[in-house]
């Protein structure tokens, strides 16, 4: 199988662009990542386009990619479009390698855009409500609420203002964690002060200011322990990767890239809340290090789904960047901000960078590749020559229903 390589990344700021069509905002990544990789749409042997939302806010199914992406004359080229919740900018990407990898394409572009703003908020707020069973929301609810069984919410906080479902199985996981681990909201709160931290030098970030950790504890409550710094915003916006095999690299005359070590796609739910081991981001994981051949103590920095701060020290613990039940402390000792041993979210994180759904997960892509050619600027992680991400999607049982681990090095 052929490898395959980055050449190009583009990505639009995140943030609330009422004015702005999905059209315009993926073009202009896409345009973005076609420059940067010294390619024009013709040289694009295919295309994969991600999106989750645009069906529910303006009614526009089936081809998405194809008329979003009409302004770049693709000509024939096919557009295959991925809908795959939360993790669908990662599974488009996931698809472009393996497309080059059968040596279907020598040049493929993976697109990923979303408008989640609406002036309906409701209307914002339901594109998460077909995220998980929608045949056993009752079933769900009660599995989940058990997860924080003996950690009760306080009387103060039963009663927040209008959040995303998903806040709520947060909420959950967070408990479950506080229970059997001690996990507490000040280390919550310290995972969500250095990603905003690290958002300052993040220019294409939805929100950079900072915030200290009391600061944090102190701010409107959305699912105890979650307050709102912790929590990631709805976020308009895309980004985009352009893929080559080593033929491609040829054809193009791009010599400076960045390798796909290793892709992995995986679906979840199939496993209890107590078999954490199981999670299926840390089968990814382990399945992504064994591909890329590297330990998890070769990882210079990683981009994980933090669609709350909590999710970071799920994740930083399926990764195997610290031991199960340690991802607190290790956010709290200041290992995971940059200067320490494995900078985390480096980007500012989704909670601080934005969440445009549809694009997630190639947005964790840019900030790798920035990050590997060292042109990160004060956000740079120095010598950084090995980097992984991982991004969840959807929910079945207790887990992600869609995740994707992919390590990249230069």
């Amino acid at each position: 199988m052929s490898k395959v390589y980055v050449v190009g990344v583009g990505m639009t700021p995140f943030g609330k662009f009422l004015n702005r069509s999905l059209s315009e905002l993926a073009v202009t990544s896409a345009l973005a990542a076609l420059k940067d990789g010294y390619c024009d749409a013709s040289g694009v042997d295919s295309v994969f386009f991600s999106n989750s939302a645009q069906g529910v806010m303006e009614g526009q199914h089936s081809i998405r990619g194809e008329i979003a992406l009409l302004p770049l004359a693709l000509g024939n080229t096919p557009v295959v479009n991925v809908e795959n919740a939360c993790a669908s900018a990662s599974t488009a990407f996931n698809m472009a390698c393996a497309h080059i990898r059968a040596g279907l394409s020598d040049v493929s572009l993976a697109v990923g855009a979303e408008k989640m703003f609406s002036e309906n908020r409701s209307l914002s707020f339901s594109i998460f409500d077909g995220s998980w069973d929608v045949h056993n929301v009752a079933g769900s609810v009660k599995h989940l609420m058990g997860m924080g069984e003996g950690i009760p919410t306080p009387d103060e906080f039963l009663n927040p203002g209008p959040h995303s479902v998903f806040m709520d199985v947060y909420q959950a996981f967070a408990k479950f964690h506080m229970r059997n681990f001690g996990t507490t909201a000040r280390q919550i709160a310290a995972v969500a002060a250095k990603n905003h931290h690290h958002s300052v030098y993040n220019p294409l970030a939805q929100y950079r200011r900072d915030y200290s950790i009391e600061e944090i504890l102190a701010a409107p409550m959305i699912a105890w322990p979650l307050t709102l710094p912790m929590c990631s915003p709805i976020s308009d916006g895309s980004a985009a990767a352009l893929l080559c095999s080593e033929a491609g690299l040829r054809r193009l005359g791009v010599s400076r890239s960045c390798e796909v070590r290793a892709c992995v796609l995986m679906g979840g739910g199939r496993r209890s809340a107590d078999d954490y081991q199981l999670d299926v981001s840390h089968i990814a994981a382990k399945r992504a290090y064994e591909l890329a051949g590297v330990d998890p103590k070769d990882i210079d920095l990683a981009e994980v789904h933090d669609a709350t701060a909590f999710g970071e020290i799920q994740q930083t613990e399926n990764l195997m960047l610290c031991a199960f039940g340690e991802g607190g402390p290790l956010a709290e000792s200041g290992a995971t901000a940059l200067g320490g041993r494995v900078p985390v979210n480096p980007s500012g994180g989704l909670e601080s960078k934005g969440h445009p759904i549809g694009a997630t997960g190639l947005a964790q892509i840019h900030e790798l590749v920035t990050q590997l050619r060292g042109q990160a600027g004060q956000r740079q992680v120095p010598g950084a020559r090995i980097a992984i991400a991982e991004n969840g999607g959807g929910l079945i049982g207790v887990e992600s229903g869609a995740c994707v681990v992919t390590i990249l090095a230069s």
